[in-house]
């Protein structure tokens, strides 16, 4: 059997119903708990979370070197981003690693008509 949203196989008894469809486990998880790079409530858990770490930053390597990347380049889309990352993740891991970076205030969004550019907090709030 195949989820009906991302096409990956589902082995039998692993299968999740959700609005008459039949998903993976993963797209399940997105279905019931989207993602949400603008919440308050995120935001000061983030900051909370490094308030009492000491001031000390916890990031993967991954949001590491999209730091990295944002700094070099001054900004990017998404696409671009992915793409820079030379790290085998799809579009969905990246919006994950986006929104964390959002929360902890390290990253921000600019639109720019129709398209937003990623940037440091830095350089977005000012």
């Amino acid at each position: 059997m195949k989820c009906n949203r991302c096409g990956v196989e589902i082995a039998p008894g692993e299968e999740r119903e959700h609005l008459d469809q039949i998903i993976c486990e993963d797209c399940y998880m997105d279905a019931l708990s989207p993602m949400r790079t603008c919440d308050p409530w995120a935001v000061h858990s983030a900051k909370s979370f490094e308030k009492h770490s000491g001031g000390k930053e916890v990031l993967t390597p991954v949001q590491s070197k999209i730091l990295s990347l944002l700094k070099e380049t001054g900004g990017l889309e998404s696409c671009a981003l992915l793409e820079a990352l030379d790290v085998k993740m799809t579009s969905k891991e990246l919006e994950r690693e986006i929104a964390a970076l959002r929360h902890m205030e390290k990253i921000g969004g600019e639109r720019k008509k129709d398209r937003i550019i990623w940037r440091l907090y830095e350089a977005v709030s000012s």
